[in-house]
């Protein structure tokens, strides 16, 4: 069916002042970026009437999952004022200023906020909602899934139907936007594929201006054509698909009969819909990188000047006989005066911001100046501070640490003045800058503490796989938001059983299996997370996370930083890891895990027990967390606890598992039954080593046990499976440095890790491809023979 709009003056007019906002605030920031008043200006001229189409057709509790154009569209829902526009625009640190950001994010980066202050959920029915918006091109497509995979669940697990204030049964589209260019990503692809396999209401726009800042869609797309080469989507009689539609981008009655009609089947019939807009401009080019006068022809410019959507809104309305040219001349004028007053009302509330902290500084540097005449530097330092056009934070951080070096070796009481405006300074802008990289609510992971596995004499001994098993028919017994997602986790119960039986038991929307698809297996936990559900989604093997990393990193690692504890999703990611067989699985890419996903805990369980209390933990707090459990222990025999459902591994708490007197051996994983392995050889010849396991890298240690153990022994050896330089190093760093343990050493730091190339294959492949027992012993016997080489005579 298509929709056919009808139109009233009001509304018609209304959108034309959007237009009209949206087109002059593009203009006056780019001005403002080469006036230097901000660092860098990206902007959605050119698709403005489009955007104000599908605005019509999102209702509260819709998501949007889009990227750095969208600003018409903020506009129209009314989720974004012009003075937040530029307030992003001059990184203006307040939240209340940049509500999507506060400031962390260039602009054109749009989020709503979907928590409350204490980082409770609000509640989303009762608005319109953006997820945060991402640099990466094509980075918001893997959670656009996730997003309306979570109006399936809300719709067809009748259980879930209680939790009001995520949807309506499910009745909310996902809304995507994208550009032309970006559409040639992997990730696109592969998540409009997870979309149709899935049958979701996912809404996407194609915004296709013809080019990729300087490259054309020749390059881009076979046919030149996104729709074209998705022909084969199209949903026929029988068959699942899409709807594809396309319209003009400059064709206002086109464009709303489009968007309505879209919305239409996409919210009753939970079909996906791609909308292609096709024919829009971009009147001011990329960016205020450069001009697309530089490769576009003569041709192309004569066309995008006659085709502008705004031009072509505004003789739309004359020929309709909604308003005459002087009176849209009318409306232009006030919007421009409008788009004016709020760009100067962000600025004066940025500059405003930082002004009491600049005078404050500035007026320590004079009384010092002035104190101390006979220092030059201190005089110009204040002479220069005082100069400073558009002074910013840093100008009077940098000032006053310059004083203080002139002033270290002099006791003025000034000088503590100074001291404790910068500890001050340094601190509050250490909130401005660098907090809620993780929750700071109270359902922080950080605050669950550590309930203990209980056991009976009547408590069995068990496969590895049968406590993951208990554990996981637990928790999906216990809360209606759980479901675990990912390759062969449904039918058969993941590849080595840890969901045996439990689709059987729970139903395929609570257990489900996926195709080969990681990017998007993540990306569908993100947005159902974003929605308030708690996904467990299972990449099969470590090695295979490579795929998703970068939506792990650009997206889920940095969701509350960005968004300054705007937005949460707090995922599970369940993976297996460390040495099994060969090249593609024994990975165990430890460091580049750790050195990309800050803002996501990687809790590393030594055995099933340990990784069952971290998905306990972790289900009663609100941060995502990589779990990853050792790949070659789920037939290893443990005793199945009482409590499986309540168990809690605590974060950042390393445990002892061997006590010992003369060397620390800190690991993490399937390397514990090595180096405890290696500990009973070592015994044989009188050398007594301490095994701490870390449980998880992060976070490390909190409370700084592992260097209370290296007072006691003076020696310390980090190992893993890593390759050289990647977990070992950032344990050594943690504990040498961090924790000062060098001051306790009486040899030199060990480090022993995997060699630098992929593990070979078969059990000789293993044992000198990563570490073993007796690598572990000649390690740590070397170390007691430097010391003590009578007792401890070289072996080779």
């Amino acid at each position: 069916m298509i929709y056919t709009p009808t139109f009233v003056k009001e509304e018609v007019l209304n959108d034309l002042r959007i237009a009209l906002e949206s087109r002059h605030a593009s203009y006056m920031g780019r001005k403002e970026v080469f006036m230097g008043k901000a660092k860098f200006g990206i902007f959605g001229d050119g698709k403005e009437v489009a955007q104000i189409a599908m605005a019509k057709a999102f209702k509260n509790g819709d998501f949007r999952s889009g990227y750095y154009r969208d600003q018409t569209f903020m506009f129209a829902i009314g989720e974004l004022t012009l003075e937040a526009f530029f307030a992003q625009l001059y990184a203006h640190t307040d939240v209340e200023a940049d509500p999507s950001s506060a400031g962390r994010c260039m602009n054109s980066h749009f989020s709503t906020r979907s928590l409350n202050e204490d980082g409770s959920w609000k509640n989303l029915m009762e608005q319109k909602n953006s997820s945060s918006d991402i640099s990466p091109t094509a980075g918001q497509m893997p959670r656009l899934v996730g997003l309306a995979y979570a109006s399936k669940l809300y719709r067809e697990n009748k259980d879930l139907h209680q939790f009001t204030q995520f949807s309506n049964k499910g009745n909310e589209i996902a809304f995507g936007t994208i550009g032309n260019a970006s559409s040639a990503e992997g990730l696109f692809f592969e998540s409009i594929n997870a979309a149709g396999v899935l049958k979701v209401p996912m809404l996407m726009s194609v915004w296709d201006d013809g080019y990729g800042i300087s490259v054309p869609n020749s390059y881009q797309m076979t046919k030149d054509n996104v729709s074209e080469v998705l022909k084969g989507f199209q949903r026929e009689e029988g068959s699942n698909g899409y709807e594809i539609i396309r319209a003009r981008g400059w064709n206002y009655t086109e464009l709303i009969q489009a968007y309505l009609t879209a919305e239409k089947v996409c919210r009753d019939e939970h079909v996906p819909v791609l909308l292609h807009v096709q024919e829009v401009t971009q009147p001011q080019g990329h960016s205020t990188s450069g001009s697309h006068e530089r490769y576009k022809t003569k041709e192309r410019l004569e066309w995008e000047a006659a085709h502008d959507c705004v031009l072509q809104f505004k003789k739309w309305v004359i020929e309709e006989g909604f308003a005459t040219e002087e009176e849209i001349e009318s409306i232009e004028k006030a919007a421009i005066d409008r788009v004016k007053q709020a760009r100067k009302n962000a600025w004066d509330a940025f500059v405003k911001s930082m002004k009491a902290e600049h005078n404050e500084a500035l007026d320590l540097l004079k009384r010092v100046a002035k104190s101390m005449p006979e220092k030059a530097v201190l005089v110009s330092l204040a002479n220069e501070l005082e100069k400073t056009l558009n002074p910013i934070r840093m100008d009077a951080v940098k000032a006053v640490r310059k004083a203080l070096r002139e002033l270290r070796f002099d006791n003025a009481p000034i000088k503590s003045e100074l001291q404790n405006w910068l500890t001050k300074s340094l601190e509050e802008n250490k909130e401005r800058f660098s907090s809620y990289l993780y929750s700071e609510s109270e359902e922080s992971a950080m605050n669950i503490e550590a309930i203990t596995p209980e056991y009976d004499d009547n408590s069995p001994m068990v496969d590895g796989r049968e406590v993951m098993q208990a554990c996981f028919d637990d928790i999906l017994s216990r809360d209606p938001r759980v479901f675990a997602i990912g390759e062969d986790v449904g039918r058969i119960g993941d590849v080595n059983q840890g969901f045996a039986g439990l689709q059987e038991k729970h139903g395929e929307l609570r257990v489900t299996d996926t195709g080969i698809r990681e990017a998007t297996i993540i990306g569908q936990g993100i947005g159902a997370a974003l929605r308030g559900l708690r996904p467990i989604t299972e990449i099969q093997y470590l090695d295979y996370i490579y795929y998703a990393v970068q939506t792990l990193a650009d997206d889920l690692a940095c969701l509350q930083y960005r968004t300054k504890g705007g937005q949460k999703a707090p995922l599970i990611i369940r993976t297996r890891g460390h040495r099994l067989e060969g090249v593609w699985h024994s990975g165990s890419p430890i460091g580049m895990l750790l050195n990309s996903l800050r803002g996501i805990y990687v809790l590393v369980p030594r055995n099933m027990t340990k990784a069952a209390g971290f998905y306990n933990t972790m289900l009663k707090s609100d941060d995502p967390a990589l779990i990853i459990e050792c790949l070659n222990g789920y037939r290893l025999k443990e005793k199945m606890p009482k409590n499986i459902g309540e168990i809690t591994t605590p974060l950042g708490q390393p445990e002892v598992i061997r006590e010992g007197s003369d060397i620390t051996v800190v690991t993490y994983g399937s390397m514990c039954r090595i180096v405890m392995d290696a500990a009973e050889q070592l015994s044989k010849v009188g050398i007594n080593i301490e095994v701490i396991d870390v449980q998880s890298l992060i976070p490390f240690d909190i409370d700084h046990s592992i260097v209370e153990s290296i007072k006691k022994t003076n020696r310390v050896i980090f190992a893993d499976e890593d390759v050289p330089g990647g977990a070992t190093a950032f344990m050594m760093q943690k504990v040498v440095d961090e924790q000062d343990a060098y001051r306790w050493l009486d040899s030199k730091p060990v480090c022993i890790a995997a060699k630098e190339h992929r593990p070979a294959y078969a059990s000789d492949g293993d044992y000198f491809s990563k570490p073993n027992a007796e690598d572990i012993f000649d390690a740590a016997y070397e170390l007691m023979s430097e010391s003590d080489p009578k007792t401890f005579p070289a072996l080779y």
